[in-house]
């Protein structure tokens, strides 16, 4: 099973996943709350499982994290609501626990992370974005890593810190 179904599985009883011909060609995704159930339709014309994990991720975080119509992304409101669930979406998918992980794998590439993330290259750069508005330029996770966000990469540490 790939990510994108086993996240299928774990949204099953909260969610219907549909793919939509519906959707304009910019818009990868979409959830709305209805009265029949919480409804994520995603674009049929997303290409790969990484895309696919990415926008679903970003649907599941509106559902947990926004209120309301915001497709008028002119408002401020909205765009720091679609914000939110991206960030939801980065905290789910791609944690500085899960980018160690890949890292311990032996991952040292934008494209070895991706991969073994399943997440897009953009989602990548967005998350590391995110976090380094968040810690700056680098923070130390679980006392035995160093992640720095500019340049990008991790240092294993021998010794624990405190």
């Amino acid at each position: 099973m790939n990510a994108y179904e086993m996240m299928l599985v774990e949204y099953s009883d909260e969610l219907i996943v549909d793919d939509a011909s519906v959707l304009p060609s910019s818009v990868k995704g979409f959830y709305a709350a209805e009265d029949k159930g919480n409804i994520v339709l995603l674009n049929k014309d997303l290409k790969t499982v990484n895309e696919r994990v990415c926008i679903l991720a970003e649907e599941v975080g509106h559902h947990f994290t926004t209120v309301g119509d915001i497709t008028d992304l002119s408002k401020t409101v909205n765009r720091k609501q679609e914000e939110k669930a991206r960030r939801w979406a980065v905290r789910r998918i791609a944690s500085l626990k899960d980018i160690i992980s890949a890292f311990e794998a032996g991952c040292r590439t934008k494209e070895e992370l991706t991969d073994h993330l399943n997440i897009t290259e953009e989602f990548l750069l967005w998350s590391i974005d995110y976090y380094k508005k968040k810690y700056e330029l680098m923070t130390v996770v679980d006392k035995q890593y160093i992640v720095c966000f500019e340049p990008f990469g991790i240092v294993k540490l021998f010794k624990e810190v405190d």
